[in-house]
């Protein structure tokens, strides 16, 4: 069969260079169908394109996953750190309770011990647990940890603003309140401290830190000491044979102040002895023990 020349068409090639050309005849279906060529190209560009989007995308989506994942972990680690470290917090705060309650017996048993060498009868510690009693057992150590700890702040403020002890260690010939007047044996009168018995010249001690505010003779008191402590405490040493101290003058807990004697309002030798709270007698057996 013969191919007409309109079934091919001519292609022209030039070269700038050599400034010739070159003619290439090629079926004109063939140019028709270029077209067509270029078009499925494109689309296999714009489909591997896609699919490489695509796989980034997923690739991104798994590495942010991965991250989360990782993150997760962490805080899961951090949390059993934290869980384990309050288990081993909370075992050797039980310990160290233990210790401490140990501790604080031991102490309390030396201070009684104190107290007794000074004429006071001590303290218990029934109130707190401290005596192998039934609410002890109940009790956990960190329970008990902190009635200890509040009972020997109370304690603490107790010996160190608390006129507390004996001026003397001798018996008490005559207690707080209304007695009959010792003069006249009729009229009642009220007594507004102890007495201690005492040979004149015998030493009379200050229960308490403090300040003297006073020393002389006061009326039926006789030759006496008043010395000021905190909380608004003060005590009174009356019937003086002799003062040992100076107004103005800082005393400690046991100092000698003075000696016991018989002046003013007495009837023999003894000591006189007042605890006051904001100037208003209070009863002295009161402050001999801890337990009062």
């Amino acid at each position: 069969m013969n191919l007409k020349l309109t079934n091919f068409s001519t292609i022209i090639i030039v070269n700038k260079n050599q400034e010739q050309t070159q003619a290439i005849r090629v079926k004109t279906k063939h140019l028709k169908r270029i077209k067509h060529y270029i078009a499925s190209v494109v689309l296999v560009i714009i489909a591997l394109v896609g699919t490489v989007a695509y796989l980034n995308s997923k690739d991104n989506e798994s590495e942010q996953e991965k991250q989360k994942l990782l993150t997760q972990i962490a805080q899961l680690r951090g949390k059993v750190s934290t869980a384990t470290a309050l288990t081993d917090a909370a075992t050797a705060s039980t310990h160290s309770a233990s210790g401490y309650i140990q501790s604080i017996q031991s102490k309390l048993e030396k201070i009684n011990d104190y107290l007794r060498k000074r004429g006071l009868k001590g303290f218990s510690t029934n109130s707190i647990g401290g005596d192998k009693n039934i609410a002890s057992n109940t009790m956990s150590d960190n329970e008990k940890y902190s009635l200890y700890d509040e009972y020997m702040s109370r304690l603490l403020n107790s010996v160190a603003f608390t006129p507390m002890g004996y001026p003397r260690l001798s018996s008490i010939t005559s207690a707080f309140g209304y007695r009959s007047d010792p003069f006249d044996g009729e009229s009642a009168e009220l007594h507004p401290g102890v007495d201690f018995r005492g040979a004149t010249g015998d030493p009379v001690h200050v229960t308490a830190d403090g300040n003297v505010v006073f020393t002389g003779r006061k009326g039926g008191y006789g030759n006496c000491i008043i010395v000021q402590h905190k909380n608004d405490f003060q005590t009174l040493y009356g019937h003086l044979s002799h003062i040992d101290v100076r107004e103005g003058q800082s005393v400690r807990t046991g100092d000698v102040i003075g000696k016991v004697g018989s002046t003013g309002r007495s009837t023999g030798s003894h000591l006189h002895y007042e605890v006051r709270k904001s100037g208003k007698p209070i009863n002295p057996v009161k402050f001999l023990t801890l337990n009062n």
